[in-house]
């Protein structure tokens, strides 16, 4: 057929490491661009579906999110065909990124991404806009670290010996597909405790920001944003 030939070892897969995901939350410039990086580091996310999370796709208090449509590659269109069989899934969140998030999420009922006319993002346009320039600044951009980077950085997390994540969920929550008969009898997946307990032990890996700003009176504007970038420096929570 002519085809060229794909020589695995030669493929660039550049993963994201916990520096650079620190450096990412720290330096963005809105709380949506820091909402999506936490979510994508913290859950191993394709984009296409964190771009098309709903409240409604929050359950168990938050703890849990229901993972069932994804956003077009070149239309700013919601679509329920996940990329394979396995993508429809649930993806379960430690407490405290389960808390972050829902912080960021108060106030929103639909889609918890969006334009300003309330259409979905395209996840090309903010690689140009956000991720690329991000890195790019911060001296860490290399070929082929895209979007897909943060599910690098959560499986490489998961598989560590520190953590040691049950296999059954990791490849429940990243989306692959079984593929010895154990793993396709396996009932972890349908044990909701099991599930929550494991993803609070395995954590997440990267420095998580506080939602607090604090406001210093009588100060100019300029100054000011000087304050709050040192305080935003300074008051981090410790690695989960």
């Amino acid at each position: 057929m002519d085809l060229p030939v794909v020589v695995s070892s030669e493929q660039r897969r550049p993963s994201q490491k916990v520096e650079g995901i620190n450096a990412l939350i720290l330096h963005a410039e809105s709380d949506e661009e820091r909402y999506l990086y936490v979510l994508l580091a913290a859950t191993g996310m394709r984009i296409s579906e964190a771009l098309a999370l709903e409240e409604k796709h929050f359950i168990n208090g938050g703890r849990t999110i229901v993972v069932e449509q994804q956003v077009e590659k070149d239309h700013p269109r919601i679509k329920r065909k996940l990329k394979t069989d396995a993508s429809k899934r649930e993806i379960d969140l430690h407490p405290d990124i389960a808390n972050y998030l829902r912080k960021y999420r108060d106030g929103k009922s639909e889609l918890i991404l969006h334009t300003s006319e309330g259409t979905p993002y395209l996840y090309g346009n903010l690689a140009d806009d956000w991720l690329d320039q991000r890195l790019a600044k911060l001296g860490l951009y290399e070929a082929g670290m895209g979007w897909h980077s943060f599910k690098r950085f959560r499986n490489s997390w998961l598989r560590a010996p520190a953590q040691h994540c049950q296999e059954d969920l990791r490849k429940f929550w990243l989306a692959h597909k079984p593929k010895e008969m154990g793993e396709l009898y396996s009932a972890l997946k349908e044990d909701l405790p099991t599930r929550l307990a494991e993803a609070e032990r395995v954590g997440y890996g990267f420095a998580l920001p506080t939602q607090r700003l604090e406001v210093v009176p009588n100060v100019p504007r300029k100054g000011l944003f000087v304050v709050i970038r040192k305080r935003q420096q300074q008051d981090i929570m410790s690695i989960g």
